[in-house]
């Protein structure tokens, strides 16, 4: 049975970017023109970051821990009873790649979930599960990893390069600690599955191709005008509505949030998105022109990012919110951040 008196906190996040930041110049060499799909979906940020040759899953978790190990230092693992991983390109058939980063981190936690879906959003969808533990047994703290490994690997196949989707993709990995206190306690959190939606947003190669087969056609994602006209509008309803709904259960408007932190799909979301909840852009940090779109690493990433850079005060009220693939999930959580603190008590 869950007990709400428990109070779940999202403790502290850390990130990880993987190698030098990679110009659109660099897509614009192979990019075909006529295979320009949507110039709203497409439109490529500045920068984005590639996982480098053999780097895997498992490397990209330990190295986007290691800053918050370096804060609390590696007793913090002492107490991981839970571990939830997404990973948007798993490593191995058949398994996630959550074993084999609880081994990298050298714990053995009583629950481990690899996440398979969630996409964009799993962030969100990993912190209910894990806070869910928490309240329900006798779980210590948990920790919630996202892995975003597709650009330097799918989108920079050579057949997928010339297409305008393959710019738009940056990789980058993000850590969540959260622990059974008062420190930054999650507030409310709102999660829908959309299962109408689901399987809308398909893998395909030309010659068509299952995605274990042996063939010539490389796989990318099968974008057609219609269905990003259709993405485009459930995206820009169904995260507005997951916020007011958390908004209205913790009694708070939307426009007073201090902070909102979303998956960062493109430019048009993200001005949609705050325009619709009443948020000037200083309170809705934005890492798309530096990383693009990180999918579920996103959350985790820009958060971090914005703590780092001193956006986030003490008793700001943040509001993490998001979609996932063409609209089959979304959810919002929000959290009254407590500031950044060390294992010795002190901000940092």
């Amino acid at each position: 049975m869950i007990d709400v008196s428990v109070t779940v906190s999202l403790a502290d996040v850390s990130s990880y970017r993987p190698g030098e930041p990679i110009s659109a110049e660099y897509f614009a060499r192979f990019h075909d023109a006529a295979d320009t799909p949507s110039a709203v979906m497409f439109n490529p940020p500045r920068f984005r970051h590639h996982v480098g040759a053999g780097e895997t899953p498992a490397d990209m978790a330990e190295r986007a821990i290691a800053p918050m190990l370096a804060r609390h230092g590696a007793d913090l693992l002492d107490d991981v009873d839970v571990l939830v991983v997404h990973t948007q390109l798993p490593q191995s058939w058949f398994v996630g790649n959550g074993g084999e980063i609880a081994a990298r981190f050298g714990i053995a936690p009583e629950w481990l979930i690899d996440l398979s879906n969630g996409g964009c959003a799993s962030f969100i969808h990993a912190i209910k599960l894990a806070r869910e533990i928490l309240q329900s047994t006798e779980a210590r703290s948990a920790l919630v990893v996202n892995v975003t490994n597709t650009a330097g690997q799918v989108f920079a196949q050579d057949g997928v390069l010339a297409m305008a989707q393959a710019a738009i993709p940056g990789d980058g990995a993000g850590v969540a600690w959260l622990t059974k206190s008062d420190q930054s306690p999650i507030l409310d959190i709102e999660t829908r599955h959309l299962p109408q939606y689901a399987g809308e947003m398909v893998s395909v190669a030309d010659p068509p191709r299952r995605y274990w087969e042996a063939g010539t056609g490389e796989h990318h994602i099968g974008f057609t005008e219609s269905n990003i006209a259709k993405v485009l509008h459930r995206g820009n309803q169904i995260v507005p509505e997951v916020v007011r709904t958390v908004c209205e259960r913790i009694e708070i408007q939307p426009s007073q949030l201090d902070l909102l932190v979303t998956n960062q799909p493109n430019r048009t979301f993200l001005q949609n998105w705050r325009d619709s909840l009443e948020l000037p852009a200083q309170r809705h940090p934005d890492t798309f022109e530096e990383c693009g779109n990180l999918f579920g690493s996103a959350m985790p990433l820009t958060f971090d990012y914005a703590v780092t850079s001193g956006l986030v005060p003490e008793g700001a009220v943040v509001m993490f919110a998001g979609f996932a693939h063409a609209g089959d999930f979304a959810a919002a959580a929000a959290v009254r951040w407590g500031g950044r603190v060390s294992s010795r008590g002190a901000s940092c």
